[in-house]
């Protein structure tokens, strides 16, 4: 599968600003600064059409991306950013959860977490969440170029064991390497099917 047309949709902090067309999505979650932009560029073979920045807590908007006319990325504003104010997170997660909550249609969500630790306490706890609610949330280990190859693995391994999930359910990925990129591009041409 390749990603032939990508936009920007719109950005919205409230349902009543979603997108009138009901089209599949895949909603990416995650904390601040793992790399939800940099995956989504990466797919649709563009630099910067989701906006990255070394700054965590850029994304503060529910932004839509609606790719070859048919579906959409939503990027979803990244939990666990310390430095914004206690009111501001809340806002961020009353927006997340009433995104969540909302049946729009066919619907995957991506849960990110950086390779490079170990889940934290909150990655756990929305992983569990996302699970309560029914859905089974598609892990995806992102900046693998940031580790040696063979620490990749360890590591995978580690993300299993505390969420807990499947490691072969681990998608591990990098957007400077492009590993796991077609995978991922697999998944979504399955989704979309």
């Amino acid at each position: 599968m390749q990603i032939k047309n990508a936009v920007y949709a719109q950005g919205a902090v409230k349902k009543e600003q979603y997108p009138e067309s009901i089209l599949p999505e895949i909603a990416l979650f995650g904390r601040s600064n793992v790399g939800k932009s940099s995956l989504i560029n990466c797919l649709i073979n563009r630099k910067n059409l989701a906006r990255t920045s070394a700054q965590p807590g850029k994304t503060q908007l529910i932004n839509f991306y609606l790719c070859d006319e048919s579906w959409y990325f939503v990027d979803l504003p990244g939990y666990g950013y310390a430095k914004v104010s206690v009111t501001e997170r809340l806002r961020w997660q009353k927006m997340i959860e009433e995104y969540l909550l909302l049946p729009r249609g066919k619907r995957q969500i991506w849960q990110l977490i950086d390779i490079r630790h170990e889940p934290s306490v909150l990655d756990v706890q929305n992983f569990r969440y996302l699970q309560e609610m029914g859905c089974q949330p598609m892990v995806i280990a992102t900046k693998a170029d940031k580790i040696s190859r063979g620490a990749r693995e360890k590591q995978m391994q580690l993300i299993a064991k505390t969420l807990p999930c499947a490691k072969k359910d681990i998608v591990c990925f990098s957007a400077v390497e492009k590993l796991g990129k077609d995978d991922l591009l697999q998944k979504i041409a399955f989704f979309l099917s």
